[in-house]
């Protein structure tokens, strides 16, 4: 349990809790008790519906039994385990220990399967069978969020099913982006270019791909192109896998390639994360997620 900000609350919840179960066995012992005046079958004044009269009897035997041994067990639970403010309860437990127990113990059973892969090249772990299953629980796990459970990608997030890949879709390199994670920044051109700038860009780019355009705009867009976009895109816009640069003269856009897509991109820039995973999965099950990463393609 997290400590409280202050001993307030810690005294607070714990006598809340137990003024509460000190008040359950008050108005259960008043409940429980006839009153002196009347007779155990006569009425107590209250009718219901005309004719529905409430008599001078007692709770039923049982269900008090079962009342106080409800109040018993809880009181036990406190005792034995978190409930009371800071208290640890006698058997110190808390859901991070039993957490890290069950984590630890499912390691144990897991790190030889692991290891027989890690000294597996990836492309055989590729096409194991079992490692394919393994793989594909840990990306549907982790992965689908974004790229969709059949890595199939969305607007934003890369298709994982072609060969059209940002940084490479070698095994090494497709392990190495899952492990460390990567940052993709296109920079705002609004600013610098200007609207009219812009335009002349968007139609360049949108040439490159044989996409409809004006040929007038793009043949201006190409000298800005060549100035500001080069650098990263390359002379002829075919990218750069070892900044991530996409090529733009394929048909595959990862914001759309629509003209209104694109001069929202040039504008306003772009920033794509690809968190990395080697903390939170450890380089075995990485491993194995990058097999099956490349198995999609291949």
């Amino acid at each position: 349990m997290s400590p409280f900000t202050s001993g307030f609350w810690n005294i607070w919840i714990t006598a809340l809790t137990l003024g509460g179960i000190v008040f359950c066995l008050f108005l259960l012992r008043m409940m429980s008790r006839r009153l002196p005046a009347l007779d155990p079958n006569s009425a107590t004044g209250h009718v219901w519906d005309g004719d529905l009269q409430e008599l001078n009897h007692p709770l039923p035997r049982w269900w008090l039994i079962m009342f106080y041994l409800s109040i018993a067990f809880g009181l036990g639970y406190l005792s034995l385990f978190p409930g009371l403010g800071d208290w640890e309860g006698l058997l110190h437990w808390t859901s991070r220990g039993q957490y890290a127990s069950e984590q630890a113990a499912a390691e144990a059973t897991l790190n030889p399967v692991l290891q027989k892969y890690a000294a597996m090249d990836l492309l055989q772990v590729a096409q194991d069978p079992v490692a394919h299953e393994m793989g594909q629980r840990l990306f549907l796990n982790h992965c689908a969020q974004c790229h969709g459970s059949d890595g199939g990608g969305q607007r934003g997030f890369p298709n994982l099913r072609d060969q059209d890949w940002l940084y490479g879709g070698d095994p090494v390199v497709i392990e190495q982006t899952i492990l460390n994670g990567r940052q993709g920044q296109m920079p705002a051109w609004g600013n610098v270019l200007g609207a009219q700038g812009v335009h002349e860009v968007v139609n360049y780019v949108r040439s490159l791909s044989g996409a409809a355009h004006d040929a007038t705009l793009a043949a201006a867009g190409k000298t800005r192109f060549d100035m500001l976009c080069a650098a990263c895109h390359g002379p002829e816009g075919k990218g750069n896998q070892a900044i991530g640069a996409p090529n733009l003269t394929d048909k595959t856009w990862l914001y759309g390639g629509s003209e209104q897509d694109i001069t929202q991109t040039v504008t306003f820039g772009r920033h794509g994360q690809m968190p990395a995973h080697k903390e939170r999965l450890g380089a075995g099950k990485v491993h194995l997620l990058a097999a099956y990463v490349y198995g999609l393609s291949h």
